[in-house]
């Protein structure tokens, strides 16, 4: 990408990136992360806030920054790859969005031109009362950050650790994602799904959806031995 000439900002790049419709606050199954929940709730009622969320693959960090940009209507959302292709450009005039919200932020640390496009961002945002919201692997120190000013501004944020569910959080969130598609799934279903398909979120939430369209086309409720049948096929 050609260099913007000095003094002249680089054109904002035309971004419409879809958000998934399940990915709601009233979708999150909480676990042990209410303190989170009321923190994020808190932070979006706020103005000029920055919030950081971070904790491991799966514990939930995108799910919640989507969710925040379904309730805050303008609002940004972006992954960290796609920042770091074209950081200015991508991040160009977002102060004019009520509300940013910056996934995985760690694959810019070590990044010059990434990290000095989030800090001008940072400054941006806060002179116009903007919010900004980010998700990474780890706390905001615990990064490479090469820009000491930067490393500062996202160490002064709110900063809330996200736990991953354990398998009584994952079948309830189970049967919250299937409840938001008009399906009933029985705990005991769930239970039984979460013993036979990886553990992880995304694994379990892909098999929902193959489970769903199962159950659409034979016009069967999602049961044990529908489950079974569809383990079998």
């Amino acid at each position: 990408m050609a260099r913007a000439v000095e003094g002249m900002r680089p054109p904002q790049l035309p971004l419409a990136l879809a958000l998934p419709d399940h990915a709601t606050l009233d979708t999150f199954e909480p676990g042990d992360n209410a303190l989170v929940l009321k923190a994020l709730e808190r932070f979006l009622g706020a103005r000029g806030e920055r919030l950081w969320l971070w904790g491991p693959q799966g514990a939930g960090k995108s799910h919640l920054l989507q969710a925040a940009c379904q309730r805050v209507p303008g609002s940004q959302w972006l992954p960290g790859a796609l920042v770091k292709e074209a950081p200015e450009a991508v991040l160009a005039g977002l102060e004019r969005v009520p509300l940013v919200a910056l996934d995985e932020v760690d694959l810019l640390a070590g990044d010059r031109a990434a990290e000095e496009a989030l800090f001008d961002l940072c400054n941006r945002l806060q002179a116009a009362g903007q919010a900004l919201l980010l998700a990474a692997s780890g706390a905001p120190l615990s990064h490479r950050w090469s820009l000491p000013d930067l490393a500062s501004r996202l160490a002064a944020a709110s900063v809330f650790r996200l736990q991953p569910l354990d398998d009584d959080g994952r079948a309830r969130a189970l049967q919250r994602r299937a409840a938001a598609r008009g399906l009933s799934l029985a705990e005991a279903t769930a239970r039984y799904i979460l013993h036979r398909i990886p553990r992880d979120p995304a694994s379990l939430f892909a098999f929902l959806d193959r489970l769903d369209e199962a159950a659409l086309q034979s016009q069967r409720r999602i049961t044990i031995p529908f489950v079974r049948e569809a383990l079998g096929s």
